[in-house]
């Protein structure tokens, strides 16, 4: 049913191949428009929206709602809602399940 599609990257102008298994998942997530960023561009923008820098995360700091020691969370707590250390967030889950 699909066949891979060569495309031309709105970013950097470079043709990259849009798979048919790609376009399957497109498909499936009822997506409707083509790519138009290669998968090197994608990655690039998602990491500056993101805040990363050289590949890495940005981390946050912060203070567990639930034990009260300082630890660090790849989002900037806004205030309104309980931030928890790794260690107090995998209690949690696992005391839901």
């Amino acid at each position: 049913m699909f066949q891979d599609k060569v495309l031309i990257c709105a970013e950097c102008g470079k043709e990259f191949i849009w798979t048919a298994d790609e376009q399957e998942f497109y498909a499936e997530k009822g997506f409707q428009n083509e790519p138009k960023r290669c998968p090197e561009c994608r990655r690039a923008r998602k990491a500056q929206r993101n805040g990363a820098q050289n590949g890495e995360r940005v981390m946050y700091d912060a203070v567990c709602a639930r034990c009260g020691k300082p630890c660090k969370v790849p989002f900037k707590p806004s205030g309104d809602r309980p931030v928890y250390c790794s260690e107090c967030f995998a209690e949690i889950q696992a005391e839901r399940h």
